[in-house]
């Protein structure tokens, strides 16, 4: 079995949006409003793994489609990309939801959806570890779809002959109905002190009624 490196090299994976919308649901907070690498630095730290990276993937909006969080993203990854952080973004694509009203009517809507995140993600996450480039990745994330990269590093880990550990990171706390993180990975739990530990000081949002068409 390989030796436990003293020393382990920590790469953070993170999915902006799931890891906003659960912290939304675990905190209340209605804006992603998280210092990705003081999380980054608290998680790892407490684990006791030096923090070679933290790696950000998320979809944002067109600017023609929603202006107030397209130019939200484009401050805030910009500040990201700042700090060394690597940035990995890709634009919404829209379809038309239709759903049925009580009294019989159809109601058509447009819906956002990330396309090719998660893939972009995953890929990274193997192919880094086939580069030997972390001994840990900390998913910040709980999709489940990732459980199968996590076998992948399992026979990677086999395969190179090294110790190689991947992680879930998620925010926890008691309104949160989902408590589980990814499967076939470790899980830590991110709770409230922790996560205000790493708060983004600064608000990225539009301030004013020309900034923002829809005020």
């Amino acid at each position: 079995m390989p030796s436990e490196p003293e020393v382990k090299r920590a790469i953070t994976f993170i999915d902006g949006q799931n890891l906003f919308h659960v912290a939304r649901e675990a905190f209340g907070y209605t804006y992603p409003n998280y210092d990705i690498l003081c999380l980054s630095r608290t998680v790892c730290q407490a684990q006791g793994w030096n923090l070679a990276q933290a790696r950000f993937y998320t979809g944002i909006p067109d600017f023609n489609d929603d202006y107030f969080w397209s130019r939200f993203w484009a401050a805030k990854l910009l500040a990201m990309t700042r700090q060394g952080i690597h940035v990995f973004s890709r634009t919404l694509r829209y379809r038309n939801n239709v759903v049925n009203l009580p009294d019989g009517t159809k109601h058509s809507f447009l819906v956002g959806e990330e396309k090719g995140i998660d893939v972009r993600l995953a890929l990274d996450i193997v192919r880094m570890a086939h580069r030997a480039e972390y001994d840990v990745a900390a998913v910040f994330s709980q999709d489940q779809d990732l459980s199968e990269v996590a076998g992948e590093i399992r026979h990677i880990a086999r395969e190179q002959g090294r110790w190689i550990k991947i992680a879930s990171a998620f925010p926890i706390s008691p309104t949160v109905k989902n408590r589980r993180g990814i499967d076939k990975t470790d899980w830590i739990g991110i709770d409230r002190v922790t996560y205000d530990a790493c708060l983004d000081p600064r608000d990225y949002r539009p301030k004013t009624a020309t900034e923002n068409p829809s005020s």
